[in-house]
């Protein structure tokens, strides 16, 4: 079976993460965001994934070459020389995606982090007969998205509603379909989007399925959904296995620390945060609602609430960062500093505090 990854472009909302690495090598829960969605490709049967791609394709390969040998996956890349849209890069790769055994494939969007039931929606996919699977997700506020409209007993997908004012339903496209070859017939090779010109084709003639995704869902494209999606992911984890997660008395709720972490005494740890490897955090530190990505030294009794550090960066002693603030990679910030929503490039040195939210160049 095969599997499609739209990994796009360069990542804006990200920055400055991805001013250092793709977006999609940005470490989520302590592995690149694309790791989660490979390894369940790979457990649902896909002996193949393409990574639909137009930016930094050779950085992307050689790290994933690692990850290839070890889960016994093949990933190659369908290189877009200009941005394709969401349609086109299955055109771009439509003959890496048929190989002619009538197989369906699966398309995933790469910001997305879910619990990923790829095993499920094979089954659902069989059992409807149709031509594509879409998956679904409940919201809360539809009117600030695209709303799926489906018959509830079959699944068979109606329409879509664009950004409805009034209520029409409350499912919306998850960013993961399961599409027959026949598909491909359909995408014309040029920018084009799949969920605004192939879909509602499909869906015309009576072959387009949604299910609704079990668990939680969310695109972790920009650093305050990014946050959320790790609150998610981590409760999830504490329900399906509760042995990945920290514990001990400097833990209190759902903290994911990677092995070769050193944590010293007196620190207060959780909810919600990721200590990435060969991360140093010295004694009284606190920790909430964050990620702090490999390579990071927080010093004594700093405090660090609702914000992404990156990679081989420095919190002072006594230094307080919060409010979604996000350093990129190699940023020290010096003793006694307080930031508040700053967004800081990467090789930066803070010596100054950053009292509301602006970027740091």
């Amino acid at each position: 079976m095969k599997a499609l990854i739209l990994v796009g472009g360069f990542g804006t909302r990200l920055r400055p993460l991805t001013l250092s690495v793709p977006k999609p090598l940005v470490d989520f829960a302590n592995k690149p965001m694309i790791l989660h969605q490979i390894e369940a490709l790979k457990a649902a049967g896909v002996t193949e994934v393409v990574l639909a791609i137009n930016y930094q394709p050779e950085v992307m390969l050689s790290f994933l070459k690692d990850f290839e040998a070890r889960l016994g996956i093949k990933i190659v890349c369908s290189q877009e020389r200009e941005p394709m849209g969401t349609a086109g890069p299955l055109a771009l790769a439509r003959e890496m995606l048929d190989d002619g055994s009538g197989d369906p494939f699966f398309v995933l969007n790469s910001d997305v982090i879910s619990e990923y039931p790829l095993t499920q929606m094979i089954e659902f996919h069989k059992a409807h007969g149709g031509e594509a699977s879409i998956m679904v997700t409940k919201v809360d506020e539809p009117s600030k998205y695209g709303v799926v409209v489906m018959d509830e007993e079959t699944g068979e997908v109606q329409r879509f509603v664009e950004k409805p004012q009034m209520f029409v339903g409350n499912k919306i496209n998850a960013g993961i379909y399961l599409l027959n070859p026949s598909t491909l017939s359909r995408i014309e090779l040029r920018p084009t989007s799949i969920e605004k010109e192939v879909f509602p084709k499909i869906a015309a003639e009576k072959k387009l399925f949604a299910m609704v995704l079990p668990g939680f869902w969310m695109d972790i494209g920009q650093p305050r959904d990014y946050i959320t999606g790790l609150r998610l992911y981590l409760d999830s984890q504490r329900r399906r296995c509760p042995e990945m997660l920290a514990t001990g008395p400097h833990v209190v709720g759902n903290v994911v620390v990677d092995e070769t972490a050193q944590i010293g005494e007196g620190c207060l740890i959780g909810p919600d945060v990721a200590i990435g490897q060969g991360c140093i955090i010295e004694s009284g530190v606190r920790l909430s609602r964050c990620t702090v990505m490999r390579g990071v030294r927080i010093k004594k009794h700093a405090c660090v609430s609702g914000s992404i550090i990156g990679w081989h960066s420095t919190i002072g002693q006594w230094a307080r960062v919060e409010n979604m603030t996000v350093l990129g990679e190699d940023v020290h910030v010096s003793d006694e500093i307080y930031s508040n929503g700053g967004v800081v490039l990467p090789h930066k040195e803070i010596k100054t505090s950053i009292l509301k939210p602006e970027i740091v160049m």
